[in-house]
């Protein structure tokens, strides 16, 4: 009896499926990679190309050494002790002597909180250094801050962050509306954050939870210079967080979230 190979083009069952196998291959491929990408909205006004790269998960191109368009970020790092360590006296003795002649009447002195700078009695060193080394780079915008700061040494700046370390911190720069008590949305925002919208717990980096570097305390600044910030990140106006943190977090807020999370912090000492 002659019987015929399975596997060969000749079998009429065979041919049929491997065609029918590579057609409906070809059309899911289309389906899945072109159609449904070029119908959502998501993907953007962008080429076959690269349409099919991102739906894939590949990079449509390759970064070939050209500089980025937009804002730098912030290329300081600064990371807390692993340990509180004693502050060096003369040191500090500088940076005081910093702060009495260029510092102070803008950003007060303990017990006197300002309403558009911040209050820095308290703040944690690294921060204070982070900030100073943004402004003098140019990361984070100000005039008046950026010539005051702009010939200092990173000794100065290392000195007036032990200055303001050392100081304890004022008292809240706000006293709370009546007898009612934190709005509850914003204690929530604070403390819980909202996971659905991608916004982070403010207490799980700005202490009370967990703090991270360079993450200032937010208690005893005055709700308008914490709203003023939190737009300027939400704006972009503001960028030298790292890795966009804040502004991640700020752009999902609306603008009412963003005052009452201000006057919160601006109750607590």
């Amino acid at each position: 009896m002659n019987q015929e190979r399975v596997f060969s083009l000749r079998n009429p069952w065979f041919t049929l499926s491997v065609g029918g196998t590579i057609a409906i291959a070809v059309v899911g491929i289309l389906i899945g990679f072109v159609w449904l990408p070029s119908a959502n909205n998501a993907f953007g006004d962008r080429s076959l190309w690269a349409t099919i790269c991102s739906a894939a998960g590949a990079p449509s191109t390759w970064y070939g050494g050209a500089n980025l368009t937009g804002p730098a970020p912030s290329d300081v790092v600064v990371l807390p002790p692993l340990r509180r360590a004693n502050a060096d006296a003369t040191s500090i003795g500088r940076g005081a002597t910093i702060a009495t002649q260029n510092c102070s009447m803008c950003h007060g002195v303990q017990g006197t909180p300002p309403v558009t700078a911040p209050a820095l009695a308290g703040q944690y060193a690294d921060v204070v250094y982070k900030e100073l080394r943004d402004f003098q780079s140019g990361g984070r915008q100000n005039a008046v801050m950026q010539a005051i700061i702009a010939t200092r040494s990173d000794q100065d700046l290392h000195d007036l962050a032990a200055y303001y370390a050392s100081l304890s911190r004022g008292p809240a720069a706000e006293n709370p509306s009546s007898n009612a008590g934190p709005d509850a949305n914003a204690v929530k925002l604070a403390m819980q954050g909202d996971p659905q919208r991608n916004i982070a717990p403010c207490a799980a980096c700005h202490g009370q939870l967990d703090r991270k570097g360079a993450a200032p305390w937010l208690g005893g600044q005055s709700s308008v210079y914490l709203a003023a910030q939190l737009h300027a990140f939400a704006a972009g106006a503001r960028h030298n967080d790292i890795n966009e943190q804040m502004r991640n977090v700020a752009r999902q807020m609306t603008p009412a979230e963003i005052d009452s999370v201000a006057k919160y912090y601006a109750t607590m000492p």
